[in-house]
């Protein structure tokens, strides 16, 4: 008797057992359809590490002699509204202020910071560049437009401040990598484009012979590029659903003015433009310089072929201990050292 008293106890202990872990099933199940936060919490952690990893690769390409000012708030308003400035060494500034590149961290729109691309910036002031790292709020709790307004608001404050800071903001290039890049692209076109600047309801902080050119390296530029049928596809409705706050983001009107290739004009500054072969966002890149080619922009592209030797990943570039990453530094320093001075080189 005592015995199946036990052994009732035991299967009844099972039977809740299992109820609690179909309960948390449920839940789970439940809470990555219903919110995006689930799922973007995985994919910090994940882009955390990555980024940490690159971050340290990149520590031996350290220059010695870039200085720097850090932690300047371009808006008082919003604590987490912050910039760097990295200055190249002083034998390379010459008689007139170097060209500033203002840069915009990638993340998927819903992770990084401003250190992971920090170690990448200071090589690139190296070069002979005034660099200025921009932070942004990232969502699910900062929306589209977002990003594109703080960035604004960052071009804002370098005008104001320019004497101050030492650095040319009459020159100045748009740079960023993967959701930086879609944020720079937006803004340059939004500064160049009146129509543009209304659409998203953002009045530009520089004029558009202020905005000599733009760098941008794996970027998503129009959410009808993405292919929806394959693996990459989950990431993206991830980042596009909490960067909208709509789960069915592509009902939504705002999608076409965030797919910023689909409304470049002739005005937009020269730019260079890139992505890695195994990129899934590659054929945004390759889809946006020959937008602009067409428009009769000025446009510098790095692509590789399919069968290059090794498949470069997205952001390919931060990677300085291969023959592609040295190729890419290269070619961005040519780019922007060939924007000159004195004429419109959007002519």
């Amino acid at each position: 008797m005592v015995t199946e008293r036990r052994g009732g106890r035991g299967k009844r202990w099972v039977v809740g057992l299992l109820l609690v872990l179909l309960t948390l099933a449920i839940a789970t199940w439940a809470a990555f359809r219903l919110s995006p936060w689930p799922s973007v919490l995985l994919i910090r952690w994940t882009f955390d590490r990555g980024a940490a990893e690159t971050s340290a690769a990149l520590q031996k390409h350290l220059p010695a002699s870039v200085s720097e000012r850090r932690g300047l708030a371009y808006d008082p308003r919003d604590p987490e509204a912050l910039l760097d400035v990295y200055y190249p060494p002083e034998g390379q500034r010459g008689a007139q202020r170097p060209t500033t590149v203002v840069w915009v961290h990638g993340g998927g729109f819903v992770s990084g910071r401003r250190d992971d691309v920090a170690n990448y910036l200071h090589v690139l002031a190296a070069r002979g560049f005034v660099v200025v790292n921009v932070d942004y709020r990232i969502s699910p709790g900062a929306t589209w437009p977002t990003p594109a307004r703080q960035l604004n608001a960052a071009l804002a404050y370098l005008q104001a401040h320019a004497d101050e800071l030492d650095i040319d903001a009459t020159r100045i290039v748009l740079a960023g990598d993967s959701a930086g890049a879609q944020i720079a692209a937006e803004v340059a076109n939004l500064t160049t484009s009146p129509v543009h600047a209304r659409h998203m309801g953002i009045v530009p902080a520089l004029k558009p012979t202020q905005l000599v050119g733009t760098l941008l390296f794996c970027g998503p530029y129009d959410a009808a590029l993405v292919d929806w049928d394959s693996a990459f596809a989950g990431f993206m409705r991830t980042v596009l659903w909490s960067y909208f706050g709509e789960k069915d983001f592509m009902a939504d009107p705002r999608v076409d003015t965030f797919s910023v290739l689909r409304h470049v004009t002739p005005s937009f500054p020269p730019s260079f433009i890139s992505a890695g072969n195994a990129d899934p966002l590659e054929p945004h890149s390759r889809a946006l310089a020959a937008s602009l080619e067409a428009q009769g922009v000025k446009v510098d592209a790095l692509f590789f072929p399919d069968d290059y030797v090794d498949a470069l990943p997205h952001e390919y570039q931060f990677n300085l201990d291969n023959e592609a990453g040295q190729h890419a530094m290269d070619r961005s320093v040519a780019f922007l050292q060939g924007l000159g001075r004195g004429a419109d080189p959007r002519h």
